[in-house]
């Protein structure tokens, strides 16, 4: 079901054309601060893969890649969903040794989102990925790693003030760390989603990790993929968006599986026909490289740090009518 909410005396802080001014300065800065601070080299990544190459990401398991025929090839191809594993074998491709990485721009559709102020069907993000060794696989290299890319976006948003002052984002580099079962166990009656809310709204910069497995509930806090992230060393970067009074995902990440946990979750989350798969089929091989890895929302980072109400403010997608109104009478310019 769609929604839109926009807070009573929400007014953009930006007319249109410093919008897009702001966008592009936030674009250059922060990929420059944070492929710096990674150690990590641009490449360029595709826009959609074939279905037979088990490449593509199935998110939470529901989601419906867009695909179609291509009559030259002779195959079936879909739009990505996300390029989690392509990264890694292009890692291996590139001849990348331990410490480098790369990051892309990597753009999907996602026909089957629910939209709202921060969800849309288009999805533009930086995706990253790194070569690590057996021994950093560790949740202190992960903690680590997120202080890294938070620095990176609070020196990104000392520069977008400096340049838009009468912009007031404030995020702090303290770093809350939790796993799902504490925050379980911390807020039992409330969802996951609310447990966020709740949690960021006194620690107004976290990371929530271990995301995949079941909790002591009987459910998992939020659903992934089993043979990308290790469920073990994963987790999401939040922020507290004051206009919108929630938390505010900016991205999803983690150590990625080796063969030990990729034949574990493909087993408990009952997807044992992927072995098949030829990256899969590397994997448990040990024939790829141990990574570390994720995404960091490009819209979602500009939409935070310029204060917005909706996401659409910051991209060009397509919305319900209903949304269109709703924005439209708040006097909310959506792209």
């Amino acid at each position: 079901m769609n929604t839109c909410t926009i807070p009573a005396g929400y007014r953009p802080r930006l007319d249109a054309y410093q919008t897009q001014l702001a966008i592009s300065l936030i674009k250059k800065t922060f990929q420059h601060e944070f492929s710096q601070a990674l150690n990590l080299k641009r490449v360029s990544a595709p826009l959609f893969v074939t279905h037979d190459s088990g490449l593509n990401d199935n998110l939470n398991g529901y989601e419906r890649p867009v695909s179609f025929d291509i009559p030259a090839v002779g195959r079936e191809a879909e739009v990505v969903h996300s390029l989690a594993k392509w990264k890694r074998l292009a890692l291996k491709n590139y001849g990348f040794t331990v410490g480098e990485g790369l990051y892309t721009d990597m753009n999907a559709i996602r026909r089957d989102e629910a939209l709202d102020n921060l969800h849309s069907l288009y999805v533009d993000q930086w995706d990253w990925e790194k070569i690590i060794t057996r021994k950093t696989r560790t949740v202190e290299y992960l903690k680590s790693t997120v202080v890294s890319i938070i620095n990176a976006i609070c020196d990104t948003n000392d520069r977008v003030r400096a340049a838009f002052p009468q912009l007031g984002f404030t995020p702090s580099r303290e770093v809350s760390f939790i796993t799902t079962q504490e925050l379980e166990d911390l807020y039992p009656d409330l969802s996951p989603n609310e447990r966020e809310n709740r949690y960021l709204a006194e620690h107004s910069t976290a990371f929530i990790m271990q995301i995949g497995g079941v909790l002591r509930s009987g459910k998992p806090h939020d659903g992934r993929a089993p043979d990308y992230d290790d469920w073990a060393l994963n987790g999401d970067i939040f922020f507290w968006n004051e206009t919108l009074g929630r938390a505010l995902e900016i991205s999803s990440m983690g150590i990625r599986v080796d063969e030990e946990s990729l034949d574990r979750q493909l087993r408990i989350s009952g997807h044992d026909e992927r072995r098949t798969y030829p990256f899969h089929k590397m994997l448990l091989a040990g024939e790829l490289p141990l990574t570390i890895g994720g995404g960091i929302g490009q819209s979602r980072l500009c939409m935070l740090m310029m204060q917005c109400a909706h996401i659409g403010e910051v991209q060009s997608s397509v919305w319900d009518e209903e949304t269109v109104r709703i924005c439209s009478a708040a006097g909310v310019r959506l792209l």
